[in-house]
């Protein structure tokens, strides 16, 4: 019976093991690059970009742009148009710039262009889209009342913390911070935190007097009684830049 047991164990590692082997393989198999684009016809896919595997809905590829060195994480939703084979024009609706990251989950989703500039990151679970629901008419169900559109540009350097949902019509400047969950609506100056729904300004950068209000300053580490003044001149130096002698 022991005998039985222990052959069974090894046998169910030896599964889970080979299990996991294959879905790695079938990840690594998967990815969409510019070398191994798949079903997808993309307008442009940058030397460097992959697109995690299992991919999200991926749709209007004609009309969507990938720049260089893109990480796009699995199940992330691109999609040009409001549904597959339409003709969208001569120009591109989707341009992610270089350098981009899109966390797990994420959707960009547009009818009208959405730019996003260099080394933009985003957490897992970001929306952004051209298109919102309206309501004008009382009567009719929301669900089948024409969208409201509006282009969407996020400026480089930015970074959108997890949830973040980017409506139409906005636009982010340079280096800004979306706080995670936020909804961001209008325009955003170079340089500044957001947070909220609908997020506001927390904090931005003066030239001048930096960071208003000011960044918070850690609270100091705890030195244990055992290190000595040696010691701690040593990690003085090192904090400051210079090699001890």
């Amino acid at each position: 019976m022991r005998v039985t047991q222990d052959r069974a164990t090894v046998l169910s590692r030896a599964l889970s093991r080979a299990v996991h082997a294959s879905w790695r393989w079938v990840q690594r198999k998967g990815a969409v690059s510019a070398a191994r684009p798949g079903p997808y016809r993309f307008r442009r896919i940058g030397a460097g970009t992959r697109i995690a595997f299992p991919v999200g809905t991926i749709f209007g590829e004609p009309w969507i742009e990938l720049g260089d060195f893109c990480i796009i994480g699995q199940h992330v939703t691109l999609t040009a148009g409001m549904m597959p084979d339409l003709d969208l024009g001569a120009d591109p609706v989707l341009r992610l710039g270089s350098g981009v990251v899109l966390g797990r989950g994420s959707h960009v989703v547009g009818d009208l262009p959405v730019t996003i500039g260099d080394d933009v990151y985003c957490g897992p679970y970001v929306y952004i889209t051209t298109m919102n629901h309206s309501y004008d008419d009382p009567h009719e169900p929301i669900g089948k009342q024409w969208p409201r559109s509006a282009p969407v540009e996020i400026g480089s350097g930015s970074w959108l913390g997890a949830g973040a949902l980017i409506l139409p019509g906005a636009r982010l400047g340079r280096n800004v911070v979306v706080a995670a969950g936020s909804v961001v609506r209008g325009e955003v100056p170079d340089h500044a935190v957001v947070a909220g729904a609908p997020a506001k300004i927390v904090r931005r950068w003066d030239p001048e007097a930096g960071w208003q209000p000011p960044l918070r300053t850690p609270p100091p580490v705890p030195i244990p009684d055992d290190v000595t003044p040696e010691q701690l001149a040593a990690l003085a130096g090192r904090e400051a830049g210079n090699t001890p002698e």
